[in-house]
């Protein structure tokens, strides 16, 4: 008969300290972990630091006796000139060509990420995507004659010239989508590829075909990832300065049809600002106020978007 016996684990030595139990950091890995904490410290610093220089040099705007709160957040006739500060004719055009630019980025760019990641061979997809991103590195401005010389044009012979004028928002936003397409294929073809190959084996081990496992399966995976492209892609669509200047119009408006012009909070920021302006006027000081708006349009949609993305992704866990 077997004697069993009952190990007990031996007692800690008399020298033994709990410290002894941390992880011992090489100088090497400390330095890094020095150099990411203050990265991210200075993010936030620089995130709160522009926070508080809008919102003080908005205050001079604000102070001003023709200015109110209710005019600004309530009325839609931006006029400085002639004393009418109603933000919502800004508004609605940023609102409108980035509506415009996902509408025509999201669908596009996540059929280029699912063939990429699906379908494409290894050497069809080393080809094809750096093309892809070589959209990346136009310059804006480049997109905004693009918009304006030939889209524009292509659109008046397709609606007819007596509808979509000259400088309209619809080009704007289909061309400022073309400009963000690369972003949002980009990183959801990243995140889409980053998904385990077991739940594409078990996908197909169920009898899916390629088509329902990609969107059935690998693309609610995937969704965080996606969203993060997303509400990258807004962010870069409402803060777009360069196509909307040259092909939306300088026509400050409160419409959200996009066949006519109007003019976005950044391209009003960026033609005001190359005037001829006065420290410390009304007309100046309304560029910071116009920009912490823009800003706080940013955060509100960011903030939206990953409501949406974490209900979606709710569903799947």
């Amino acid at each position: 008969m077997t004697e069993q016996t009952n190990h007990h684990p031996s007692p800690p030595p008399a020298s033994f300290r709990p410290s002894d139990l941390k992880r011992k950091l090489r100088i090497g890995e400390g330095a890094i972990e020095t150099l990411l904490f203050i990265l991210g410290f200075l993010t936030i610093f620089v995130t709160v630091s522009i926070v508080i220089v809008l919102g003080d040099q908005a205050l001079l705007f604000f102070n001003d006796p023709q200015v109110s709160f209710r005019e600004f957040f309530m009325t839609t006739q931006w006029q400085p000139a002639i004393g009418q500060f109603g933000i919502w004719a800004l508004v609605s055009a940023t609102l409108t060509t980035s509506l415009i630019a996902m509408a025509v980025s999201l669908p596009l760019g996540l059929s280029a990420a699912i063939y990429l990641s699906q379908y494409a061979s290894p050497r069809a997809r080393s080809v094809l995507k750096p093309i892809l991103e070589i959209l990346a590195g136009i310059p804006t401005v480049v997109y905004g004659f693009f918009a304006l010389l030939f889209v524009t044009p292509l659109l008046r012979d397709l609606l007819g010239a007596d509808k979509l004028g000259v400088y309209n928002m619809l080009s704007a936003g289909i061309v400022m989508g073309i400009m963000i397409l690369p972003l949002i294929s980009s990183m959801s073809e990243d995140a889409l590829s980053a998904v385990p190959n077991s739940l594409r084996e078990a996908a197909y081990a169920m009898g899916a075909t390629p088509f329902e496992a990609s969107i059935q399966v690998i693309l609610p995976a995937a969704l965080s990832g996606i969203g993060a492209a997303i509400i990258v892609g807004i962010s870069r669509a409402v803060g777009e300065t360069m196509i909307v200047a040259v092909a939306s119009g300088a026509t400050s408006k409160f419409t959200f049809n996009p066949l006519e012009a109007a003019e976005t909070m950044t391209a009003h920021i960026a033609r005001i600002s190359g005037g001829d302006l006065s420290y410390n006027t009304i007309d100046y000081n309304s560029l910071f106020a116009i920009a912490l708006m823009l800003f706080l349009v940013t955060l509100v949609l960011n903030l939206i978007s990953q409501w949406i993305v974490s209900k979606f992704r709710e569903q799947y866990e």
